[in-house]
């Protein structure tokens, strides 16, 4: 009996498998992690919508962690943040550890410190008293 016949991968998927298949095993586990973290996010659309916090849920960060981690974490520490706004600027953290080999610690700090100004902002334009709009 033969196999169902599969549908041809669209060109992004070709491209996708391509670069893969140019990674080395790190690179590989890197890029996987990636597009775990990127479908998590995705939001099922059969779960209810819980209220989102005003505040940070303060998080605490561990002692060893990757870089993938920190971004779950963070993305749970900051749920009313717009994720899309943080996405380019992250993906390219995320990229010079992967891609360029820049430790892990410092890509963290980095992630961390662009939640905690992208918080700031939120807070400011949350904050009626200052002239900003009433959030949640």
């Amino acid at each position: 009996m033969l196999p169902p016949k599969q549908s041809a991968a669209s060109p992004d998927q070709r491209e996708l498998m391509a670069l893969y298949r140019r990674l080395d095993a790190r690179g590989r586990a890197s890029l996987l992690d990636y597009a775990r973290f990127l479908a998590s996010r995705e939001a099922s659309p059969e779960a209810p919508a819980a209220e989102v916090p005003a505040e940070p849920l303060g998080l605490a960060r561990p002692a060893q962690e990757t870089v993938i981690e920190a971004m779950r974490r963070l993305s749970r520490n900051y749920p009313m943040l717009e994720k899309d706004e943080l996405l380019h600027r992250a993906a390219a953290l995320m990229s010079s550890h992967v891609l360029q080999g820049r430790p892990a610690s410092e890509v963290i700090d980095d992630l961390e410190a662009l939640f905690a100004e992208a918080w700031e902002r939120h807070a400011a334009a949350c904050d009626p008293d200052a002239g900003g709009k009433e959030c949640n």
